[in-house]
């Protein structure tokens, strides 16, 4: 994107803090707990029940330079063709993190701590990035994909050292502590799961908190709903191998109208297994087979809300996705280079996303015979050198 100067963001994210009375900070924490670590790249997709879909892919150059830039895109309703919406005027070298609400056509975007930032200023649409509001979390968003969610009328937010904030949906001026860092992982609920690390927050259609985590005690899925001021496990316990090896909460989605969709790791290393699981009543889990991951580096994964379908971009091109409960995983055909993401395309199609050159996105549609064939170049101006 065009030159964007933290100190600009800086100052419109302190001013921010004046008005709203930065309630977030003022609210009292124990000892932190070791902050959760960043099991799922931030790359991924978002798509709505409105048929409003959405794209975080790093561009640019180096991150150790601080020469990358994190870019939105989205596809509108009805549209065949992808348009780059970041929002402008904060440095995004951090990241970006994003949560759409269930049924409109907003998106709330987290821009994650860089440079001098400690903080993470909020930009919110609900005209398709046409426009762009702003908002303030007072702290660092933890990076992970699943930081942020919407639903039942209100905003959860995981912060970096381990805490869980809310604020109603409408504003971000009035943020207040929902568990404190380490709350989860001292709660019985965690008890069978050995907590190590906070991965993941949602919300259920109705406004029930969730937050997924990993866990040191084998076998466990680390979900936990709140209600009522205390926390409940409700992950499935994983049978056979899976059952002796530990497990990472990747991505917490919602789907349809009351479900919600967990993308798991199994295991760690050569031995790490990929598996989707799916739940309409936060207690009966339907699983998906395990699919061995080989030791491959994941790229970026996809999930929900529009749809009980998940993908996930491994290393050596591999792309994989499962429809949803009952069904296995399918391998597609090795996207094009450079992928970064997949998408959702128009009339249920898959894109693929890919970078070149650091500054041009290409995008490629998968056909009904199952090749990829190319629909779209966007040329990005990416200025290195121009964050600081």
């Amino acid at each position: 994107m065009a030159s964007r100067s933290w100190l600009a963001a800086a100052a419109l994210a302190a001013a921010g803090c004046l008005l709203a009375g930065c309630a977030s900070s003022s609210a009292p924490a124990p000892a932190p707990a070791p902050p959760p670590a960043a099991t799922a790249p931030l790359a991924t997709s978002l798509a709505q029940a409105s048929g409003q879909a959405w794209a975080i892919v790093e561009m640019g150059g180096s991150a150790a330079d601080e020469n990358n830039f994190w870019e939105l895109f989205t596809r509108p309703v009805g549209g065949t063709q992808w348009t780059l919406v970041t929002p402008p005027g904060v440095a995004d070298n951090g990241g970006l993190v994003a949560a759409v609400p269930p049924a409109a056509r907003g998106l709330d975007v987290a821009v994650l701590p860089s440079q001098n930032l400690t903080f993470s200023p909020l930009a919110l649409t609900g005209n398709g990035g046409k426009t762009w509001d702003t908002g303030l979390v007072d702290a660092s968003v933890a990076a992970v994909p699943d930081a942020l969610a919407l639903g039942g009328g209100r905003m959860l937010v995981l912060l970096g050292d381990g805490a869980i904030d809310q604020a109603p949906a409408a504003t971000t001026a009035t943020w207040t502590r929902l568990a404190a860092p380490g709350a989860i992982a001292s709660s019985a609920a965690a008890r069978g799961c050995g907590v190590t690390a906070l991965t993941a927050v949602s919300l259920t259609a109705a406004g029930t908190p969730l937050a997924g985590a990993a866990c040191a005690r084998p076998g466990v899925a680390g979900i936990f709903s709140q209600a009522g001021g205390s926390w409940q496990a409700m992950g499935p316990t994983l049978t056979g191998k899976l059952a002796t090896q530990p497990v990472r909460v990747l991505r917490l989605t919602q789907f349809a109208a009351a479900g919600t969709m967990a993308l798991l790791q199994a295991g760690t290393g050569d031995t790490a297994s990929l598996l989707a699981a799916w739940t309409t009543d936060g207690i009966y889990w339907t699983v998906s087979p395990p699919l061995p991951a080989n030791g491959a580096q994941m790229l970026s994964t996809g999930a929900g809300p529009a749809s009980t379908a998940a993908w996930v971009l491994l290393a050596g091109g591999r792309a994989v996705t499962v429809a949803g409960p009952g069904a296995g995983w399918r391998q597609l055909a090795a996207p094009p280079s450079g992928t970064a993401v997949l998408a959702p395309g128009p009339g249920g199609a898959l894109d693929a996303l890919a970078v070149s050159g650091g500054s041009k996105l290409a995008v490629s549609r998968l056909t009904p015979a199952g090749a990829w064939r190319q629909t779209q170049v966007i040329s990005v101006p990416v200025q290195t050198g121009s964050s600081s």
